[in-house]
């Protein structure tokens, strides 16, 4: 199964010329946490969901593949 979250956000953080660095200082994680959810070897909870999503400006169900529509 393809992990569209991983998929994403890497495409949402390239596409603002984010760093995984930026990121984590965002989300209050380590570069480790965003690198290893790009790759899909680890899933981050509710609050960083949202956060994430804040932070790019689409829904959480876009963020977690549920949907499509990037808006919220």
């Amino acid at each position: 199964m393809e992990n569209l979250f991983a998929k994403r956000l890497k495409i949402l953080r390239l596409s603002r010329r984010m760093t995984q660095d930026q990121v984590a200082g965002y989300l209050g994680a380590s570069r480790q946490a965003i690198a290893n959810y790009e790759r899909g070897k680890r899933e981050c909870g509710i609050d960083s969901l949202i956060l994430l999503a804040d932070l790019f400006g689409v829904s959480v169900d876009f963020l977690i593949g549920h949907s499509d529509y990037r808006n919220r």
